[in-house]
């Protein structure tokens, strides 16, 4: 620190009250300093303090400023110091200490840097353990395996100095073809917000001293087309009722630290510049007291894409005054500020409030007292930790057909298996886009030998002399760059650009091997899906949409010559979206959706596949039957099927959608109460769930709700309650649930969210379209009800044996 020891100001104090050391300290900075705090930098750290500036991102269109220059007055954040390229954990803590030396002891005031990675499935760095996608999170239906999940996560990004965690994604899944559907907790808002929230705690853990960071505010998953950066066109009813209800339910119930706007525009205002969004509702109406950062380059976006500021300086103003805290992942437009001040596009205040929230959160997280990490503490690989990540791909792999017997696969027997496809040895065909070796995969350095494969786990289960391998096909042939990042980066003559063809491989060579592997075997597995990267370096994952819900490249070509070899074929999908199989969905006897399982991904299929463990997993997304028959979601209004159904609209397998090993029989559906007052009333009802199989296993139990009148167009039906419910072969047990009156609400023109008294349909299934329970409910009361601030968002669920 400059100040001598006789001069310790009253931020410096840590017995003092926060809003006290905030005000102190900001009436001590200028307005370079306030500024410096309201954005990050995205370097590339050295232990030794020469620190290299980054120069080749999309996000630095200030590549001719120094990194001197940058740090001078302090700084906001850094920009995942450890995950932006491929450095030893404990070196990358060392290079971030020395950063935070430079912010402690070197500039004028010594305010400590925050530092953030991105953690969506796992802290995103060399080493760290690579869990499952949040669609495996999702499949599970298990909110307390995900919370475990965060927690785990959490612990590990403190180790290394993290202060903030760029997850969870709450964006609502509508259509299948965009390439972020990998990163959604899938196509329900109940679903999607509780398990955030459980994501979203164990992040952060009881004191809140690391931020989770809910994405992308809002309504990011329902662009134009599925076309990543689209336009989005939704009213404010269905805005509210679908895509806003995970983040309001994280807000309120998870205390989120941070939230991150989307790219988009809705109907014509970028996310970034809306001020109702982020100040009048985030803040105001739902009373978020934690940090708004900018998605990365969203500020410049305002002036290089949606074209609705002139330059940076009004770009930055336009966000700060909607109510912006921290642009990411650098400084392009914050360190123009002072320039839209001078023209009187934003105040000082302005910039005092979001410096205020800044240092805030700074002295919240307890930066002040310990702004360094203990490189020889890093845990960022465990045992235990990887375990957990086996116990989500377990639960998560959902057998969505299963005929003739052939799975569970015979242990004991002789009989050989072909293990077919460009996936079955394929270990990044097991990781999500925002995986460390998936996300750095242009770098060409990422290496994924100790992830085992699920030829690897079958060979080890089976034996090397049952299981015959041909590949059959590739996806890609040779990774590579992709496409320009960002709409902007690129001239409005799309026919200059390179095709997606020229990417993924149509060499049907290896077919005839793989059909022959097929006819000396009694079972075919066929592993066929996605390759997750980035901008179209992959088949799937931010920036990489698709037209066709087909598989990529010849593996339906390949599928098809496996099936007619007559040999009885599993198919096994992996990757980030659902796809069709081109009407063989009839002819093969087993199929299994396994998404993206992660690092014990392939030995938790294997155990699957041999009936080691019993399918729990249940999908999270309906599989349209075709790209045309997208937008497809189970809690459609009417008609959206087609009129009155067209055939090839709707969708195969359902949200909620899962077979297992076993059977369960639902009866004896009971009623507390045919009425309930719409003040404060609470639906209760109970049911009882038997295994009737021969094995034990879990069903997931749903409770679907349908609204018969009301004054605006409701959904079929709404998952409104589910819960695991694990059984012994005979066993059965009564479920009871309580439906808060407050869940049966919906937007009306105000804005606000309303109850309507009024005859409710309950249905208790397993899935959206399995129901086998169902009786009507009435809430009385004379008028519609306008919910509270605190309104009851979550319904009880309990198992009784």
């Amino acid at each position: 620190m400059l100040l001598r020891q006789s001069e310790v100001p009253l931020y410096r104090d840590p017995t003092a009250a926060v809003e006290e050391r905030v005000s102190d300290l900001l009436a001590r900075m200028t307005v370079d300093e306030k500024i410096a705090q309201l954005h990050a930098a995205w370097l590339k750290l050295s232990s030794d303090g020469n620190h290299e500036a980054r120069t080749v991102d999309f996000a630095h269109g200030d590549a001719g400023i120094t990194v001197e220059t940058i740090l001078q007055h302090g700084l906001g954040q850094i920009t995942r110091p450890l995950g932006t390229h491929t450095v030893d954990p404990k070196e990358g803590v060392r290079a971030l200490n020395a950063l935070q030396r430079q912010m402690v002891e070197e500039t004028r005031l010594g305010i400590p840097v925050m530092s953030h990675e991105e953690c969506l499935v796992g802290l995103m760095i060399k080493d760290a353990t690579l869990f499952p996608s949040p669609l495996n999170y999702a499949a599970t239906w298990n909110p307390g395996l995900v919370e475990h999940v965060g927690r785990i996560i959490g612990e590990q990004a403190r180790s290394i100095g993290c202060h903030q965690g760029l997850a969870p994604v709450l964006d609502v899944s509508r259509d299948p073809r965009w390439g972020r559907t990998e990163e959604t907790l899938g196509e329900d808002p109940y679903l999607v917000g509780v398990l955030a929230c459980h994501y979203v705690k164990g992040l952060q853990g009881e004191h809140r001293d690391l931020l989770a960071t809910l994405k992308h505010f809002v309504g990011h998953s329902a662009s134009e087309g599925g076309r990543n950066h689209a336009p989005v066109h939704v009213g404010p009813r269905e805005l509210n009722d679908v895509f806003m209800l995970p983040f309001e339910m994280a807000v309120k119930l998870a205390n989120a630290g941070s939230v991150m706007p989307a790219y988009h525009d809705i109907d014509g205002v970028p996310c970034h510049a809306d001020r109702t969004l982020l100040q009048e509702t985030l803040r105001e109406k739902w009373g978020f007291d934690g940090l708004v950062v900018a998605d990365y380059a969203g500020v410049d976006l305002l002036h290089g894409h949606h074209a609705v500021a002139r330059d940076s300086a009004a770009a930055a103003a336009l966000a700060f005054n909607a109510g912006l805290d921290v642009e990411l992942p650098g400084h392009e437009c914050a360190l123009h500020l002072k320039e839209a001040l001078a023209r009187g596009e934003i105040s000082e205040e302005t910039i005092d409030a979001a410096a205020s929230r800044v240092l805030r959160t700074k002295f919240r997280l307890g930066l002040f007292e310990k702004p360094y990490a203990d490189p020889e503490r890093v845990d960022v690989k465990s045992e235990a930790a990887g375990d957990i990540a086996y116990r989500v791909a377990l639960e998560s792999a959902v057998l969505l057909r299963n005929e003739g017997g052939v799975l569970p696969l015979d242990v004991e027997g002789a009989a050989k298996v072909a293990v077919i496809g460009p996936t079955a040895d394929d270990p990044l065909a097991l990781l999500a886009g925002y995986s460390f070796p998936v996300h750095l995969i242009n770098a060409g350095e990422q290496s994924v030998a100790s992830i085992g494969t699920p030829l690897q786990a079958l060979r080890a289960l089976l034996g090397d002399q049952r299981v015959i391998h041909a590949r059959g096909c590739d996806i890609i042939a040779e990774r590579r760059a992709g496409a320009p990042v960002f709409p902007s980066d690129v001239s409005l003559d799309t026919t200059a650009h390179a095709s997606r063809d020229e990417l993924i491989s149509r060499d049907t060579g290896g077919i005839a091997a793989a059909v022959d592997a097929a006819r000396q075997a009694g079972v075919a597995i066929v592993f066929v899906g996605d390759l997750s990267g980035l901008f179209q370096s992959g088949t799937v994952g931010e920036g990489s949409d698709t037209d066709s819900l087909d598989l990529p490249g010849v593996q339906q070509a390949l599928l098809a010559a496996v099936v007619d070899s007559g040999t009885p074929t599993v198919v096994v999908m992996t990757g980030g979206r659902p796809y069709n199989l081109g009407g063989l969905e009839d002819r093969i006897a087993a199929q299994i959706m396994a998404f993206a399982p992660g690092e014990r991904g392939a030995e938790a299929l294997a155990g699957l596949l041999a009936g080691r463990a019993n399918f729990t997993g249940r999908l999270p997304l309906s599989v349209p039957k075709s790209a045309g028959a997208v937008p497809y979601t189970y809690n459609h209004r009417l008609k959206s099927a087609g009129t009155p159904v067209a055939y090839h609209f709707g969708c195969r397998y359902p949200f909620g959608f899962g077979l297992s090993y076993t059977q369960f029989r639902y009866g004896s559906l009971a009623l507390a109460r045919r009425e309930v007052p719409i003040a404060d009333g609470t639906i209760e009802l109970s049911f009882v769930v038997e295994n009737t199989g021969s094995r034990e296993g879990s069903e997931i139990v749903q409770l679907y709700v349908r609204d018969r009148l009301a004054s605006s167009a409701r959904p079929v039906r709404e998952l409104k309650a589910f819960a695991r419910v694990p059984l012994a072969a005979g066993a059965s047990a009564r479920v009871r649930v309580k439906l808060p009156v407050d869940m049966l609400n919906f937007t009306d023109g105000r804005g606000e969210r309303i109850v309507e008294p009024g005859d409710f349909d309950l249905m208790v299934g397993s899935s959206s379209r399995d129901l086998h329970l169902g009786d009507v409910v009435t809430v009385t009361g004379n008028a519609a009800r306008t919910l509270e601030r605190d309104w009851r968002m979550v319904s009880e669920v309990d198992v009784l044996r």
